[in-house]
């Protein structure tokens, strides 16, 4: 996610919430390869890769971000270059907590966001369920379908 897509505060980046995503996916999933930081002094992201990508993908990297206002960017790219985003953070086209759609997840086409919760482990666990959902089922539309998961 680009810093354009944002219109309000974000907030510094909180590193125990994203040590605790990681402890989350590391526990729930099997296809977690390796996790690292974008910078390990002074990291502003956490990156999942994983040994497998939805429909025909061969691999695939979460790229999240959660700041210490609870404000978070969990992004899906994977080796068929297909993307989408769970975002919550102030913008001027959408609800604050919404969804970027596959396989561009393009900044304007968001829409409003299956996860209505905040808390840095229940979303995690949504998103994490979302992906699951859509991975078993070989089905993107099942990524933004569920009623307020996990």
């Amino acid at each position: 996610m680009s810093g354009d897509d944002r219109a309000g505060e974000f907030g510094p980046i909180y590193l125990p919430a994203l040590q605790r995503i990681r402890d989350l996916w590391l526990e729930l999933e099997p296809l977690v390869d390796e996790t690292g930081y974008d910078d390990v002094v002074a990291p502003t992201e956490l990156q999942i890769s994983l040994s497998d990508g939805l429909a025909d993908a061969q691999s695939a990297r979460l790229d999240i971000q959660w700041s210490e206002l609870g404000m978070y960017s969990f992004h899906y790219v994977d080796s068929d270059d297909v993307n989408w985003r769970f975002d919550r953070h102030p913008n001027t086209h959408s609800p604050e907590i919404h969804f970027h759609s596959p396989p561009e997840a393009t900044t304007m086409e968001a829409e409003p966001s299956c996860i209505d919760v905040t808390d840095v482990s229940l979303v995690t666990r949504a998103v994490h369920a979302m992906w699951r959902a859509a991975y078993e089922k070989r089905d993107l539309d099942r990524l933004n379908s569920a009623s307020n998961p996990p």
